[in-house]
C-alpha cells in the first residue's frame, strides 16, 4: 500500500503551523496549539480516529484563539486531502454515533470531493479553560470541510456539559473519519469514476 501521508506548513501573519497526518497509523498524537482545550480535542481526533497525527502551532493567542484554530483547521484539512490523493479504495462514507456521558453525537462523512458542513450542535456561545470560545469548534470544522473538500454532518442529540457535547463531536468525527478513509477496494468509489 501506498504511504498516506499529508504535510503541511502555513505561515501567516497572525500563525505558524506545521501539520502531520498518516492515516494508516496507530493513534500517536503530537499536539501544541497555545489552545490547552483545542489540543485535548486534537487528541482525541487522532486517538480515536487511529491517526497518526502532528500539529504544532504558534499564534497569537495573546489576542484570542480565533486563528490558531481556524488556521490549523486549514492546515489539517488540507494534510487530509494530500495523504487520500484521489481517495481510490477507500470506503468513501463513514458514520459514528459517540457517547460521552449524557451527550452523543452523530456525524455521518463523505469524502465527496464536494465540500458542504451541516451542523446541528447547538451550544451556547461561552469560553472553556481561558481562550477557547464554543463557537470555534463549528469554524474549525467549516475550515476542515473546505480545504479536505468532504461533506460532514454533526448533529448533537443529548448532552448538558459544554466540554462532554465537544468532545462527542470530536470523537464522533474521528469514527467516521477512520471508517471513511479505511481501504476496502481497488477502484475510485463513485459512479462518476472520480471524487472532485
Amino acid at each position: 500500500m501506498n504511504t498516506r501521508v499529508g504535510r503541511v506548513s502555513r505561515e501567516t501573519k497572525e500563525t505558524r503551523l506545521e501539520v502531520v497526518v498518516d492515516l494508516d497509523g496507530s493513534g500517536t498524537t503530537d499536539v501544541a496549539t497555545g489552545v490547552p482545550f483545542f489540543d485535548h480535542m486534537l487528541d482525541q481526533l487522532g486517538r480515536h480516529g487511529r491517526l497518526d497525527l502532528t500539529v504544532k502551532a504558534q499564534g497569537d493567542t495573546e489576542i484570542d484563539a480565533h486563528h490558531t484554530v481556524e488556521d490549523a483547521g486549514i492546515a489539517l484539512g488540507q494534510a487530509l486531502a494530500e495523504a487520500w490523493g484521489d481517495r481510490t479504495g477507500v470506503e468513501r462514507f463513514g458514520d459514528a454515533t459517540v457517547p460521552i456521558d449524557e451527550s452523543l453525537t452523530r456525524v455521518a462523512i463523505d469524502l465527496s470531493g464536494r465540500p458542504y458542513l451541516v451542523w446541528d450542535c447547538d451550544v451556547p456561545i461561552k469560553l472553556i479553560g481561558t481562550n477557547f470560545e464554543t463557537s470555534l469548534v463549528r469554524h474549525f470544522f467549516e475550515a476542515v470541510v473546505a480545504n479536505a473538500r468532504i461533506t460532514l454532518h454533526v448533529q448533537n442529540l443529548a448532552g448538558d456539559n459544554t466540554h462532554h457535547i465537544f468532545e462527542s463531536v470530536f470523537k464522533s468525527v474521528a469514527v467516521a473519519l477512520r471508517r471513511a478513509v479505511a481501504v476496502t477496494g481497488t477502484g475510485t468509489p463513485s459512479t462518476k469514476g472520480v471524487l472532485q
